[in-house]
C-alpha cells in the first residue's frame, strides 16, 4: 500500500482536519495554565475565562457614546468594506479578464500594464490612497481592489486564453461571432475560475482591510485589535483574531458551495 493512494472518506477527512485544531487548542490551554501558575496576572496567554469576561461587554452592552454594540458594529463595518471591495474586484476581473483572455490584441496591449500593477506591493500604496481619497471608506476599499483585482484579472485572462483551441474553432465554424464566443464559450468556463480566485484572495483581502483599518478608522475589527494592543489586551485580541478566522472560513465555504451548486461540471471527480 502506498500513502499516495490512501483517500479518506468524508467523515475521516473531517476528523483529520479537526485534529490539528484540537492539538493547538490543548497546547494553548496548557501553556496558558503554566504561565498563570507562575504569574497570576499574566496577559500574554489569557485563560478562556478571562477572554469570556473581557468580551462580554463588547458582545452585549451598548457603547455609552455611540449607542452601538461594539463587537457587532466592528463586524458589520469590516464585512461591508470587505464585501464591497471583493465585489468590485470580481466585476473588474470578469470584465477586464475576459477581454484580455478572448482578444489577443487586447492582451498584447494591456497585459504588461496589468502585470506591472500586480507586482506593486499594495501596502506601499496605502499612504498614497489616504492622500488621494482621504481617510474615509473609499481608501480602505480601494486598497482591497488594488491588492486583489490585478491577481484575479491575470488569473482569469490566462485561464480564458488557455481554453482548448478546438472549442473556439468549432464555435466559429458554427458561425459564432467574437461576442458569442465570449458569452457562450469563455464565460461559462471563466466563472468557476473566478470563484476559485476569490477564495484564494480572501486571506490577502483581510490583510489589506485590517491594515487600512489599523491606520485610519474609528470602527472595524482591525481598528479594535490595534486600539487595545496598547493595553496588552490579549483577552480581546485573541477572540477578535479567532472571529476573523471564522468569518474567512465561512466565506470560503460559501463560495465553494456556490461554485459546486452552480457549476457542478467543474467539480467532477472532487469530493
Amino acid at each position: 500500500m502506498r500513502w499516495v493512494n490512501v483517500k479518506p472518506n468524508r467523515r475521516s477527512a473531517i476528523l483529520l482536519g479537526t485534529l490539528p485544531l484540537l492539538v493547538a487548542l490543548v497546547a494553548y490551554l496548557f501553556a496558558s495554565a503554566a504561565r498563570h501558575a507562575a504569574n497570576a496576572s499574566d496577559k500574554v496567554l489569557p485563560t478562556p475565562a478571562a477572554m469570556v469576561e473581557a468580551m462580554r461587554g463588547l458582545l452585549f452592552d451598548a457603547d455609552p457614546l455611540s449607542g452601538r454594540i461594539i463587537f457587532w458594529a466592528d463586524t458589520a463595518a469590516s464585512l461591508e468594506r470587505l464585501c464591497l471591495g471583493l465585489g468590485i474586484c470580481a466585476l473588474s476581473a470578469l470584465l477586464v479578464g475576459m477581454v484580455l483572455g478572448v482578444l489577443p490584441a487586447a492582451r498584447a496591449t494591456f497585459g504588461a500594464f496589468v502585470t506591472t500593477i500586480a507586482v506593486i506591493p499594495p501596502i506601499a500604496l496605502l499612504p498614497v490612497l489616504f492622500i488621494a481619497f482621504g481617510l474615509g471608506e473609499t481608501a480602505k476599499v480601494a486598497l482591497i481592489v488594488i491588492g486583489v483585482a490585478p491577481f484575479l484579472i491575470r488569473d482569469l485572462a490566462d485561464h480564458v486564453a488557455a481554453l482548448p483551441q478546438e472549442q473556439l474553432v468549432k464555435a466559429q465554424t458554427l458561425g459564432a461571432s467574437s461576442w458569442q464566443l465570449a458569452l457562450r464559450v469563455a464565460l461559462p468556463q471563466a466563472l468557476p475560475r473566478l470563484i476559485a480566485g476569490l477564495r484564494l484572495s480572501l486571506g490577502p483581502a483581510w490583510v489589506y482591510l485590517i491594515s487600512a483599518e489599523a491606520i485610519a478608522s474609528d470602527i472595524g475589527l482591525g481598528y479594535r485589535i490595534f486600539l487595545v494592543r496598547r493595553y496588552l489586551s490579549m483577552d480581546i485580541i485573541i477572540p477578535y483574531v479567532a472571529w476573523i478566522s471564522l468569518l474567512a472560513i465561512a466565506m470560503d465555504i460559501a463560495l465553494m458551495q456556490l461554485s459546486r451548486r452552480a457549476f457542478a461540471w467543474a467539480h467532477q471527480g472532487q469530493r
